[in-house]
């Protein structure tokens, strides 16, 4: 992981709707961190800071630096509230996490060679992303920013499944845990769809019967 992010939190002791209102007036996201075997913490975080970091497409796969006065906590996002139609956010779930214990995140897929795969340069195919992001298990330190999907061998009617990615040592899809049977497709390539026959030129297109 070559980027660090890091957040300050102050700890809340107001708590409810009314409270969290404030918080936001004054440029604070009202924020918990759970996990880890210690009791929830009530947090408020600068609300420009994360949008700032949130720029950086990697933050939602990191373990985060949290930083509560002169003692640090690390953490992922476990769920994010957004409010419904303004640039704004309503609140955070932070998750702890610990050296020697394994976490679930979501991480992106970054597809490669999308332009000059097999099917796509040589027989005029197009490309699909049935996936943005797989669920993975691994160690803190092990996490991955995103994981490729090479499509430069991929022809046009096949797919690149989740057993098909090259994973980091360490790592793990959550959904091939649970069985072979969700081993679903990641991407594939398509052909170009028969043109259909618009009835110009064919019998009987003028609504006489054919001899």
């Amino acid at each position: 992981m070559s980027v660090a992010f890091e957040l300050n939190a102050e700890p809340r002791t107001a708590l409810g709707t009314s409270a969290s209102r404030r918080l936001r007036r004054q440029g604070r996201l009202p924020a918990i961190l759970y996990g880890g075997d210690q009791p929830p913490e009530e947090l408020s975080l600068d609300h420009q800071q994360v949008l700032r970091q949130m720029a950086n497409e990697a933050f939602y796969s990191h373990v985060l630096n949290i930083q509560i006065g002169s003692r640090t906590e690390q953490a992922i996002i476990r769920d994010l509230h957004r409010h419904p139609y303004k640039p704004t956010l309503l609140h955070m779930d932070l998750l702890r996490v610990t050296a020697d214990h394994k976490l679930r995140a979501h991480v992106p897929l970054h597809f490669i060679h999308e332009d000059s795969a097999r099917g796509v340069k040589l027989q005029s195919g197009t490309v699909s992303r049935l996936r943005i992001e797989v669920e993975v298990s691994c160690l803190p330190k092990d996490l991955p920013e995103y994981i490729e999907v090479d499509l430069i061998d991929l022809e046009v009617g096949e797919s690149i499944h989740l057993s098909e990615l090259k994973l980091p040592e360490g790592v793990e899809i959550v959904d091939l845990m649970h069985g072979a049977e969700n081993d679903t497709a990641v991407a594939s390539i398509h052909g170009k769809r028969a043109e259909t026959d618009d009835g110009e030129g064919g019998e009987g297109t003028d609504g006489a019967s054919p001899a």
